[in-house]
């Protein structure tokens, strides 16, 4: 979807954005139109004059071209032109021809439902809605003319912040409102620029990525090869839903970050932006590198049009996939194995956890040592600790929506009852935790939370609870000595309210009625009923409101006049309420970090009660962490992610590894297709990613040294669309980690060189093993169906060992006769023993694909065949 959008305002310190242009990748891809018609000129297709609501409408359009707008028109939101269109689409609502425009329209409190449907599908939505109020409207002299209305907020895949798509009422309510498109687990903004050093030949890549609902900041700044695959890399670990690039940016870049949005199966916004930058005017940016201060730019002026650029002054910025590589699901991965948290900030913070393993074996150590407390302490408060974090609202979000300023009275409260219910009941704990614990890291995390949740009990005891929870904002400060704004006009109300009683008396003298009292009917207060029988008292200036058979309703003068004064001070006291209302939060907003803090402690803990699940149920291992040696020695190891969708059956065959760098760093793993070698190489970097990231192992015993990296190039594809063939795309892999890999790091390469010709892929195969284990000297597991790989164990017997997976061969009897071959059986042990095997027995697979037993029957002959004739080459050379 491409549209065309408005010069931008320029931002002060920042750089000027000169034009900008948006477009989806999306189902449909009609661009978004809007008619160049002026307002007040007859419609060329119609001949008639637009309304006053078209050319209003009209006008905000031309301002927001690439937005699809929602009008508020009193109690529904209208869509209007191609908005409508599209409305009706994507909601599956009906759409009319109206006057001048094509019109559909949405109940208002079911707005929430469907801007997030509209924003789940690419679209970028803005909230239109009436500033004026009936009353005061009235009261002024344009009463006659329409209402006024504003853009009152913008959405899109990042920005999903604000009343409008959070109506929390009570907790689960968004969870179970009806055909509601929840917020995806990470819904990251993300800026990209690069540069290229004519000289050096250097690629260098700049990264900003922030989730604005939550405060997440991320910088990076690297180098990258002309496949781009650290960025490809970094992209498919963070998965943004939007995208910002610069004009400039190279036509390999946009393709990739292209194929990469189709690849994740998901709706990524792209923006490209046009911008000046100067770096001696950004003092705030200092120790940041170029590149990174080039995303920032862009990215504040982005959120600024959204009003959450502000979140980025308390955000601390940081730089494995944790989808399952076949299905891009989370199930079948680590995260899905550790997996058992309470709340969905403790779920996000694992999913970082298990995308950024620790490299110090202090934390390393201290996150095992409250693992282990988890898992043998017999004290009670462990328990209480984690029934806390059951039935929690997502309070990092919250917190987020409270800072913008964009909460609902009824979200607010139930953030800040939580907080200070918390507070209390880990207050409560305090003594139990200082006495019955011993884990540092349990310690601190306990003790420091109460004091950091504390100041939310100030907000909520200034708060009525009816009133929050029914969004009354009118009665929702109990104690009004801080809001004079308030008191001042509550004491106005009350004043007119006061006057019109006192009216009362000179009603029944006029009446001779002294039990004479007002009445309410259908919202008319103040009425004064007469029977119609004695309607002939009634004064000749009072105004008949409404009559029955039986009586006549009446206000008199007086009561007209102070009754639309009454009305237009109510609508000023909503007026004021929200203006105090705004200025509340400001003061809330300014212990965010505090209070963002102690959200992170209950997340982390939430997170360490998770591990410590996970290891009682399958009963894992504690490893030792090495930091001055690199080894991976795992006994009995098993597979995470297979154990545990195998269940309960525990058929899993555990194998041990042995990784030395000073020794035996480099395994040679060979066997029978199928035979489970990919698997075991998985294994052992799960295990030392779990290792590092602090949680128990699936071993009987393990013992990890502290890598660097884990370097994987696995599976057999090309890249069409990046003109790569599936040899190519091997090698451009291998190339990227011969140049990053160290000593220390943990290198996965799975059949390197099937990409081409035997002679070829043999070649190239055997010589970049040689160079890891003789130049880069990092751990190896090298899986290969090429034999004279294993030759390398006799030119390194200190460094190289060859295994492979063992199995039962049954091969078919020999036929004398001239029958044709049969292939032989094979029995997979799943076992990892010493020693390279002699063939692949590929024909056994077809015969599990079930290919034709004639088929079969051929290429066993041919095998034979092929195989005699290298047998005799090799005789006679």
């Amino acid at each position: 979807m491409k549209v065309k959008n408005p010069v931008s305002q320029n931002i002060r310190m920042f750089p000027k954005i000169k034009k900008k242009k948006r477009f989806a990748i999306q189902k449909s891809s009609s661009s978004l139109k809007y008619s160049s018609e002026e307002p007040g000129v007859p419609n060329r297709r119609t001949k008639t004059i637009y309304t006053p609501l078209e050319e209003q409408y009209m006008e905000i359009k031309k301002q927001h071209a690439d937005t699809v707008l929602c009008v508020e028109c009193g109690y529904k939101y209208r869509f209007f032109g191609e908005d409508a269109e599209i409305a009706a689409k994507e909601l599956n609502i009906t759409c009319h021809l109206d006057h001048n425009f094509m019109t559909a329209s949405i109940p208002t409190h079911r707005l929430f439902v469907h801007v997030r449907r509209l924003v789940s599908q690419g679209y970028k939505v803005g909230v239109v809605k009436q500033t004026e109020t009936t009353a005061i409207k009235a009261s002024g002299t344009n009463k006659s003319s329409l209402f006024t209305r504003q853009l009152h907020a913008l959405y899109t895949k990042s920005t999903l912040v604000g009343e409008d798509v959070n109506p929390l009422l009570k907790l689960g309510d968004l969870e179970q409102a009806e055909d509601v498109v929840q917020d995806s687990g990470n819904s990251y903004l993300m800026c990209v620029s690069e540069s290229f050093d004519k000289q050096s030949k250097e690629l260098t890549v700049g990264m900003v990525v922030v989730q604005p609902s939550i405060g997440d900041l991320m910088v990076d700044c690297f180098k990258d090869n002309v496949s781009h695959s650290e960025l490809e890399s970094k992209v498919l670990k963070i998965q943004p839903v939007e995208i910002l690039v610069p004009s400039d940016l190279s036509e390999a870049t946009e393709r990739l970050l292209r194929n990469i949005s189709v690849q994740l199966n998901n709706i990524v916004c792209f923006y490209t932006f046009f911008f000046s930058f100067e770096i001696g005017s950004y003092s705030l940016c200092m120790g940041l590198e170029s590149p990174i201060i080039c995303c920032l730019g862009p990215v504040i002026q982005y959120l600024t049009e959204f009003k959450l650029e502000k979140i980025l002054l308390c955000s601390r910025y940081s730089l494995a996939k944790n989808e399952n590589s076949t299905t891009g699901s989370v199930k079948g991965s680590l995260l899905w194995v550790l997996d058992h948290t309470q709340t969905p900030f403790g779920k996000r913070l694992l999913r970082k956890w298990v995308s950024q393993p620790l490299k110090s074996v202090i934390d390393i150590q201290a996150r095992q040592e409250a693992v282990a407390e988890i898992l043998c302490s017999e004290s009670s408060v462990l328990p209480s600790l984690q029934s806390l974090l059951t039935r929690l609202p997502d309070l990092e979000r919250g917190l987020g929506s409270i800072y913008h300023k964009k909460c609902s009275t009824q979200e607010f409260y139930l953030i800040t009852s939580t907080l200070s219910r918390l507070s209390a009941e880990l207050q409560a704990l305090m003594p139990a935790i200082q006495s019955q614990l011993s884990s540092a890291l349990l310690k601190n995390l306990l003790l420091d939370t109460p004091q950091l949740l504390n100041p939310a009990h100030n907000f909520l005891k200034v708060l009525d609870e009816k009133a929050a929870k029914t969004g009354n904002k009118t009665e929702m400060f109990v104690d009004l000595t801080d809001f004079p704004v308030i008191r001042n006009r509550k004491e106005e109300i009350q004043s007119v309210l006061s006057d019109i009683m006192e009216h009362r008396r000179e009603v029944r003298l006029v009446l001779k009625n002294p039990s004479l009292d007002y009445t309410t009917v259908s919202g008319q207060q103040f009425l004064i009923e007469v029977k119609n029988s004695m309607s002939s008292i009634v004064p000749a200036d009072w105004v008949k409101v409404n009559s029955t058979k039986v009586v006549g309703r009446y206000h008199t003068p007086f009561i007209v006049e102070e009754h639309r004064r009454l009305q237009q001070l109510r609508e000023q006291l909503v007026i004021d309420c929200n203006h105090e209302w705004i200025n509340f939060l400001q003061l809330f907003g300014d212990l965010y970090y505090i209070l963002k803090k102690a959200v992170c402690h209950l997340a982390t803990m939430d997170c360490l009660f998770s591990l410590a699940q996970v290891a009682k149920e399958n009963n894992y291992c504690r490893p030792e962490i090495l930091e001055d040696k690199s080894q991976i020695l795992i006994m009995a190891g098993k597979h995470p992610v297979i154990t545990s969708l195998m269940g309960d059956e525990d058929q899993y065959v555990p194998n041990d590894t042995h990784l030395q760098g000073d020794g035996k760093r480099a395994m040679i793993i060979t066997g029978p297709n199928m035979g489970g070698k990919s698997s075991y190489i998985r294994q052992v970097a799960l295990v030392t990613i779990m290792a590092q990231l602090g949680s128990f192992v699936p071993a009987r015993e393990a013992s990890v040294g502290i890598v660097d990296g884990i370097y994987v190039r696995m599976g057999a594809s090309d890249n069409i669309s990046r003109g790569r063939s599936t040899f190519m795309e091997e090698l451009v892999e291998a190339s990227d980690i011969l140049a990053r890999a160290t000593s220390r790091s943990l290198v996965i390469l799975d059949e390197l060189g099937r990409g081409t010709s035997t002679h070829d892929g043999i070649a190239i195969a055997y010589a970049a093993l040689e160079s890891f284990i003789r130049d880069v000297k990092c751990m190896t597991l090298f899986v290969t169906h090429y034999p004279p790989l294993c030759e390398l164990e006799h030119l390194y017997p200190q460094n190289v060992g060859n295994y492979h997976m063992a199995f039962l061969l049954n091969e078919p009897e020999s036929t004398s006769d001239g029958e044709e071959m049969q292939p032989e059986f094979i029995t997979f042990l799943y076992q990892l023993i010493e020693g390279a095997a002699a063939r692949s027995y590929g024909l056994n697979v077809a015969r599990l694909a079930e290919i034709p037993e004639s088929i079969l029957r051929t290429a066993a002959f041919k095998s034979k065949e092929l195989e005699a004739l290298v047998n005799s080459r090799r005789y006679v050379g």
